[in-house]
């Protein structure tokens, strides 16, 4: 379950690399022999299976049952750039109530039928909170944070 939490926030980090779109390739002038006229017939037959496998690529990445992982420099990536939206004091931790809010957020991306407020969610929380916190001391720095949503990925 972590694992899809992990994927729904790297989803959502990398959703505008993926909107972005290619340039097209220039157009070729026309050809003015016979010889040379034959080619554009076969030229758009490779240009036609280039679009067809174009589509495929953005489907796998958000196939969850075969994508890959998110790697740990790219879990490391998402929290160093997350880490303070959820900070909400500024303080450089996160209390249980900061990480819940965000966890809530990722679970809801992978399962938007979660409810924050249901006991089955609070009760993932506590014990995501409880091993996410390694020198317990009821906040959570980023290392602990990224530590913790590496071991989701094995």
């Amino acid at each position: 379950m972590l694992k899809m939490m992990l994927l729904a926030g790297s989803m959502t980090i990398a959703a505008p690399v993926m909107a972005q779109t290619t340039a097209p390739a220039p157009a070729t002038p026309p050809a003015t022999d016979a010889t040379a006229q034959s080619a554009p017939t076969t030229a758009p037959a490779a240009p036609a299976t280039a679009d067809s496998a174009q589509p495929a690529a953005p489907a796998s990445t958000t196939d969850t049952a075969s994508a890959q992982p998110a790697g740990e420099t790219q879990v490391a990536s998402a929290v160093d750039s997350q880490f303070g939206t959820y900070d909400k004091n500024g303080d450089g931790k996160l209390s249980r109530a900061e990480f819940s809010e965000w966890m809530v957020a990722l679970k809801t991306a992978s399962d938007p039928a979660t409810k924050a407020e249901s006991a089955e969610t609070k009760k993932w929380l506590t014990a995501a909170f409880a091993q996410a916190d390694k020198d317990k001391n009821k906040a959570l720095d980023k290392a602990e944070v990224t530590g913790f949503l590496q071991q989701g990925q094995s």
